[in-house]
């Protein structure tokens, strides 16, 4: 067996755990990460599986240049979402990714199926991966549970998980990073499955590929986007929503921050005490002092927990950043669900004082809702759809598949209201975010909108397949990778063009899986809140027309190849090698997604 063709497969039910090789095709067709996680997938479960059961797979997989890129490296988490019912793939960056990519050996990763009696913990050395008990480690955060491996990297469930929240996550290094959005924390929760445990170095490189990470490093220091994650990391997304007017702004009613300043990448340069710094020039990482400890803010903090609650006080965003890390629970979705909360209070749907600029609100909120520890906190642990049900309130906070939206408001840039639509995991602006550009040039036609959002796409397919970090895979677009892939013994050469199909494929593949499901054309709808006009700011007044994303989406359908209720045609699955693997068993799915909604 060569280096990279196999797989553990850990059955916690039955206490086994066995070496299993991975076809050679699904190596060629889908490369790894993502791709080859999407693959299993599909092959593992059956139409309507609980994701909160036995018969859900949960995936740890590496990339076949993990731990030789530039940047900072990653893992994937790939299982079906208890939050969304589709599709889910979780990034994560840290220790973990390294020592998980040496630890494994000759594995691209792990898959576990079944529930352990008794929590445990997967210990991972030597190519080797054994089932340990972790009785002990059951109800420690994020934080205790790494104090407790000091000379290994730990990925591990906090209360959130171990309470099947919805969107509770996998953490690594003390919660500094997370396998986030769409509850793979839930999904290890439910299986008793506390910690996985990494104890060997990372890989060494051979020469070839230490050749090209020196050269494209330097490369990606000189590089826009590199100069940009140099000086700011992604807190400047703050910065840069806020002057376009696409910041999410107390609970999506506004596009523009008033207290943007005092939560953006200054006030973080201001409250950083220390600039760390790894060998690797790109990325390095923002480290603040909060009322928890440490903590890494990015993005995602100071949106979802700052201007999306009204709070401009940096050391509070900061502090309830750390209560999420942890915690082990998404940020984005806390965020949104403790909006939710404050917005249904205002309107009268909850027998409970809760305002927009109160910290100590929205830290008693996500601390309920990842202990489900208040019925308003059990509603939210299971997402803002589930409460606006359980409360009556709908249409406060918008969503895709059940998801809540991230960081841009699509009413400033069409094309990010159909990159969300159509995400595959549910609204997510990593898929594709054509905002950074419409928002700054202006009117775009349908095509420029729906062919920017299927390429990026199909191109963070394939990256997150190989697993590339986010900013240094955008100076990877020439080629898509391919030199890296010639360099290394775990991955076969492609050409750029093949590349770029095998992303297509990918994706198709991905749709397969959630039209297997019951999703639909009605699953990829413009949330209702965006067709409400912005206040405020350059997009005041904005809003996405109803029949334009009509068209904008049947024109996004035309160009996949699918039909008009986003099923890939018989024609494009040939043409994508994707052929043999039929989409039946819909209406049954349908059925059982009836149910759950």
């Amino acid at each position: 067996m060569g280096a990279g063709d196999s797989i553990v497969r850990v059955d916690l039910t039955t206490e086994s755990v066995t070496n299993e090789p991975v076809p050679e095709e699904w190596r060629r067709k889908y490369v790894g990460g993502k791709g080859l996680g999407a693959r299993y997938l599909y092959e593992e479960l059956e139409a309507g599986a609980e994701p909160l059961g036995g018969e859900n797979a949960l995936l740890f997989l590496t990339g076949p240049l993990t731990g030789h890129l530039p940047g900072e490296q990653r893992y994937v988490v790939v299982t079906k979402s208890p939050l969304t019912g589709a599709f889910l793939d979780s990034y994560a960056g840290g220790s973990m990714a390294d020592r998980l990519a040496g630890s494994l050996g000759d594995h691209v990763g792990i898959l576990v199926t079944g529930c352990a009696d008794e929590p445990v913990a997967l210990e991972v050395a030597d190519g080797e991966v054994s089932i340990e008990p972790a009785d002990d480690w059951w109800g420690l955060d994020a934080r205790e549970v790494d104090e407790r491996v000091p000379d290994a990297a730990v990925a591990c469930i906090g209360p959130a998980g171990e309470n099947v929240v919805s969107y509770a996550t996998i953490a690594s290094d003390g919660g500094d990073h997370h396998a986030g959005r769409g509850g793979a924390g839930a999904v290890m929760g439910s299986k008793r499955l506390k910690a996985v445990v990494a104890r060997d170095e990372s890989p060494e490189s051979p020469p070839e590929l230490r050749r090209l990470r020196e050269r494209d490093e330097a490369a990606f220091a000189d590089d826009e986007t590199g100069r940009w994650h140099a000086a700011s990391e992604t807190v400047e997304t703050v910065d840069f929503a806020n002057e376009v007017g696409v910041l999410p702004t107390r609970g999506w009613q506004k596009g523009r921050f008033d207290g943007a300043d005092s939560v953006g990448i200054e006030a973080v340069r201001e409250a950083a005490y220390e600039r760390e710094r790894a060998d690797d020039p790109v990325p390095g990482g923002f480290r603040v002092e909060s009322d928890d400890g440490d903590t890494v803010p990015r993005g995602s903090t100071p949106i979802a927990l700052g201007s999306g609650l009204g709070i401009d006080d940096f050391d509070a965003v900061a502090t309830l950043g750390s209560v999420c890390d942890r915690l082990a629970v998404d940020v984005i979705s806390s965020g949104n669900a403790v909006a939710w909360a404050m917005r249904a209070s205002e309107e009268g749907h909850l027998d409970r004082d809760l305002s927009f600029g109160d910290e100590d609100d929205a830290r008693t909120l996500i601390e309920e809702l990842a202990t489900r520890s208040s019925s308003l906190g059990d509603a939210l642990a299971d997402g803002v759809e589930a409460a606006a049900d359980a409360y009556g309130a709908d249409e406060l906070i918008p969503s895709v598949k059940g998801m809540e939206l991230p960081s841009y408001d699509p009413r400033g840039s069409a094309a990010m209201a159909l990159a969300y639509a159509t995400s595959d995991r549910g609204a997510c602006h990593r898929r594709a975010r054509p905002v950074e550009t419409e928002a700054i040039e202006g009117d775009w036609t349908i095509a420029e909108r729906v062919v920017t959002v299927a390429a990026e796409q199909d191109r963070r397919a394939v990256l997150w397949s190989l697993i590339a970090d986010d900013f240094f895979g955008e100076a990877l677009t020439p080629d898509l990778g391919a030199e890296w892939l010639a360099a290394s013994d775990r991955a076969a050469d492609y050409a750029p063009d093949e590349l770029q199909r095998v992303g297509e494929r990918i994706w198709t593949l991905v749709r397969l899986f959630n039209v297997r499901e019951g999703f639909s054309r009605a699953d990829d709808e413009l949330p209702a809140q965006l067709t409400e006009p912005l206040e405020g700011g350059p997009n005041d007044g904005s809003a996405v027309a109803a029949e334009a994303f009509e068209e904008m989406l049947e024109r996004y359908y035309e160009y996949r190849g699918w039909d008009e209720q986003g099923r890939p045609t018989t024609e494009t699955l040939e043409r994508l090698g994707l052929a043999e693997l039929a989409v039946d068993a819909v209406t049954d799915a349908n059925a059982k997604r009836g149910d759950r909604q």
